[in-house]
């Protein structure tokens, strides 16, 4: 046995394992090694393929060597391959912002082509650096054999699990109110707008709207977003809440408003005075229902003539604490509106382009920003005595992620996969699953899979797959999709290499039922449907390797961050229980997030968080990944990094463990003692002394507790046995 000395760098030990590991081709080895034994899956969720690794990263993909490796161990072969979530807007921003282009109309003018050629190729600008990271973590991937969401194959799964859902009658077309990003023209998935909420100072205003037939008679609504106003049609009353009619002396006006809304309201509008009871006289008192069908007039003459619009209907999302009971309806901009008046036969009008710019439709307001024109508005209110009270107002408001703009709500037409068909089957496969933390389960993601609405899975965007439908230019009911490129190029009799946006909407066809012509839709999916493909995809399956699949599916093992049961594990469970009505995967470690020291969201442009590598460089993989894995986040607990946290790991968990070592090799070379060659030492397997019978006991007490939590996917319970063995030795 070699000496080694007390006095160790752990970083630079770290690195000549590493060079050793690439000389001997370590991983290839242990790989050929296990040819031919019982496959444990493990599927690798792929990360956005624009940006450098953080901690996030680093824990995940820490969990995802040491899992594996245990199961090697115990003698299955596992698939370690990485993959790379290519498509996007993630993508698409960081061209726009390279090459200075300010959203649709620029990058339109550039041509979709171009554009796709310079996405495509600053996909790979990040991957290297990837790549070194994932090494130098010491965790061992097989990057010769990647998996990339723009790769045909990849594309051309996606386009088959995309028919697959249209034959089962899963796939609709329709307008439907969702986040939307007015500054990259796109919509936002539900996930992605809950994750970035600003307090930002908005009008609030109260408006009269005038009974039709009266002079002096108002129903009184209340708005933070006084840009829909042009676009109201209807006002919307709860069915059992009780609204009065009241008498307003001093301005000779009747106002409806909720009953239980009055006194807040009347001490707003008569502030100052000491009894303002004293101002209004209740008159009548209804129940919302007694006042469905009252018409009144519309405050600006933009869609007067839409059938069935400005009354007054039922609806039980309204609310009394705030406002007046009596929500204003503008179909296209809000869920709630837009279902409600579907419900009343009243179509939605939107005026407003995809930059939320007011049209000509608002002639008034045309050419200006929504938010811009929220001043004129209220201006022409105040005009036109319509205006009540005008007051400021501080709220928690969702901005888009990406581009730091804000987000609105907005009925677009989108495909849509219908979730609420499936939802049965959905909470059944969850309960299936081993989730880790185990409250995670029937917490966030069984709660969240319960309220699931159906999933907008295209966008109107360019860098992305394009969905596989073409639609006949004279007569929309006229619609083929595609399952393959055979399919494809049998039908349009053109040879495809390629599934861009760019090139698909190059192939036209003549239409089998008119003498229309056949273009591919102008939308691309969504990137969290090609990431819930990865199963499916990475494989090329059904085309290629559909035994290998089948063995093989469900995945034994996942693992990713507690967001991701809005995201990966989310899309994962639909689409799999669309398709085959199975879980996705039957074992999952949810980690927390990870979080500046001081709590707050670590951000490259605060700096609030030390460089990833530099801590690697200055402690070593070894001692960032104990840290990580004997913390809160592998119990989906967020986790405040602190570089101090891992200072301490290195000073009593990794030297004094080298010191062990250490002493053992100074003795065990003074007494010439040599292992077995098979590492087991038959003449002690008994040893008379007790302290060597008490330490051969924790030493198999150490492997059994270690077991039973790798064996549970609990590293919680599988860490803390061996900090404790460390302490004793």
């Amino acid at each position: 046995m070699k000496t080694v000395s007390s006095e160790i760098n752990l970083p630079e030990t770290e690195k000549s394992i590493l060079t050793k590991w690439e000389k001997t081709n370590a991983f290839a080895k242990q790989n050929e090694r296990r040819k031919g034994a019982k496959e444990f899956a493990f599927y690798d969720g792929p990360p956005f393929a624009n940006g450098l690794p953080h901690y996030g990263h680093l824990l995940t993909n820490t969990i995802k060597d040491v899992v594996p490796r245990y199961w090697i161990m115990k003698g299955y072969k596992v698939e370690r391959r990485f993959g790379w979530d290519c498509h996007g807007l993630p993508v698409e921003f960081e061209i726009e912002k390279t090459h200075n282009l300010k959203g649709r109309e620029d990058i339109l003018s550039l041509g979709v082509e171009k554009f796709n050629e310079l996405c495509k190729t600053s996909v790979s600008h990040f991957t290297k650096e990837w790549q070194r990271t994932i090494t130098r973590l010491g965790r061992w991937v097989d990057w010769n054999n990647q998996y990339r969401t723009m790769d045909l194959h990849f594309m051309e799964s996606v386009w088959w699990v995309f028919a697959e859902l249209f034959r089962k009658d899963l796939i609709y077309q329709g307008f439907k109110v969702v986040p939307y990003s007015p500054r990259t023209g796109s919509v936002v998935s539900n996930f992605e707008a809950n994750q970035n909420y600003k307090v930002v100072q908005d009008p609030a205003i109260t408006v009269k709207f005038r009974e039709k037939g009266t002079k002096n008679s108002y129903f009184l609504s209340w708005t933070t977003t006084p840009w829909t106003l042009p676009s109201n049609l209807a006002l919307a009353m709860g069915p059992k809440v009780s609204y009065s009619k009241i008498y307003i002396k001093s301005k000779d006006e009747y106002w409806t408003l909720a009953t239980e809304r009055i006194e807040a309201l009347c001490q707003k509008v008569f502030a100052g005075q000491k009894d303002f009871s004293t101002e209004y006289e209740i008159i009548a008192t209804y129940f919302g229902e007694e006042l469905v069908g009252q018409e009144y007039e519309c405050l600006f003459p933009f869609f007067s003539t839409t059938k069935n619009a400005f009354r007054v209907v039922n609806a039980d999302f309204v609310q009394l604490s705030e406002g007046t009971g009596i929500v204003h309806l503008a179909p296209a901009f809000g869920e709630d509106d837009f279902f409600a008046c579907k419900k009343e036969g009243i179509e939605l009008v939107d005026p407003i382009d995809d930059s939320a710019i007011f049209t000509a439709s608002c002639p008034d307001y045309a050419g200006l920003y929504i938010k811009d024109a929220d001043k004129k508005i209220i201006k022409d209110l105040k005009t036109k005595e319509a205006l009540l009270l005008h007051e400021t107002i501080n709220h928690s408001y969702p901005f888009d992620e990406r581009t730091d703009t804000p987000l609105i709500y907005k009925a677009v037409p989108s495909w849509y996969v219908a979730v609420e068909k499936i939802l049965p089957r959905l909470c059944a496969n969850n309960q299936k699953i081993n989730w880790v933390p185990a409250h995670v389960k029937n917490g966030r993601m069984g709660s969240w899979l319960e309220n699931a609405r159906d999933w907008a899975i295209s966008r109107n965007r360019f860098w992305g797959t394009p969905l596989p439908v073409w639609i006949c230019k004279e007569d929309k009911e006229h619609l083929e999709v595609f399952a393959s490129i055979k399919e494809l190029a049998e039908r349009s009799g053109q040879k495809i290499h390629d599934l861009h946006k760019d090139k698909m909407q190059k192939i036209a066809f003549a239409c089998h039922k008119c003498s229309g012509e056949m273009a591919c839709v102008d939308f691309v999916f969504d990137c969290w449907f090609e990431s819930g493909s990865m199963p499916y995809a990475q494989n090329h399956y059904p085309f290629e390797n559909r035994d290998f699949f089948q063995d093989n599916f469900p995945a034994d093992f996942i693992a990713e961050g507690l967001d991701q049961t809005r995201g990966w594990f989310y899309t994962l469970t639909i689409l799999s229980a669309a398709l085959f009505d199975q879980p996705a995967f039957k074992n999952v470690i949810v980690n927390g997030i990870i979080l500046a020291e001081n709590g707050e969201k670590m951000s490259k442009r605060l700096k609030n968080y030390p460089d990833p590598m530099e801590v690697v460089k200055k402690y070593g993989a070894d001692a960032v990944r104990l840290y990580l894995l004997h913390s809160p986040a592998v119990r989906a607990d967020d986790l405040c990094f602190k570089e101090a946290g891992v200072e301490l790991v290195l000073r009593q968990i990794m030297i004094p463990l080298w010191n062990a070592y250490s002493f053992f090799i100074t003795y065990a070379t003074i007494y010439q003692w040599k292992p077995p060659e098979d590492g087991i030492d038959r003449a002690n397997q008994r040893p008379d002394a007790v302290i060597d019978r008490w330490i051969l006991s924790k030493l198999n007490q150490l492997v059994k507790e270690v077991e039973e939590g790798m064996d549970d996917y609990d590293l919680s319970r599988a860490v803390e046995p061996f900090i404790g063995y460390v302490d004793l030795l």
